[in-house]
């Protein structure tokens, strides 16, 4: 990987460690096995990362970020590889399925989907996260609202 593509790939993974921080995050352990997301507008992305990982950057499309982590040799947290896959839905139940992308950085591996929204709708996530190695479904649940800046 040249210089150029390892400074867009770092700067989308710092945005999306940083993001939770403005956005709905949250965790579901597993025992062996914990699943962290956020989900934030894609508005929150600068242009130049958005452009750099082919992500979609508007009003109205919002990012879920999945990550499969699990405890280290030494007590530190470790993400997994695997395999995500999952839906959305909106308050009267239309349901759209969400197409994840995984991303690795160094040690860093994140499953990203875009999805579209109407401003203030409650969208409520199912989502199915799977190690790698391991034949458990990791299902998760989850509802957030996302407002238009």
């Amino acid at each position: 990987m040249n210089l150029l593509n390892t400074s867009k790939a770092l700067c989308l993974m710092l945005t999306l460690i940083l993001l939770p921080l403005q956005s709905q995050a949250g965790e579901k352990d597993f025992g062996e096995h914990k699943v962290h997301w956020s989900v934030f507008p894609s508005t929150f992305l600068s242009p130049e990362v958005a452009e750099a990982n082919k992500l979609q950057r508007s009003r109205g499309i919002g990012i879920v970020n999945i990550a499969i982590m699990t405890d280290g040799e030494h007590g530190q947290i470790t993400p997994v590889s695997g395999q995500v896959e999952g839906q959305v839905s909106n308050d009267i139940q239309q349901v759209n399925f969400l197409a994840f992308r995984r991303i690795q950085e160094g040690e860093a591996v994140y499953f990203i989907a875009q999805y579209q929204y109407q401003s203030g709708d409650l969208m409520t996530f199912n989502i199915t996260a799977r190690p790698s190695g391991s034949s458990e479904d990791l299902p998760v649940r989850f509802s957030h609202t996302l407002f238009n800046d």
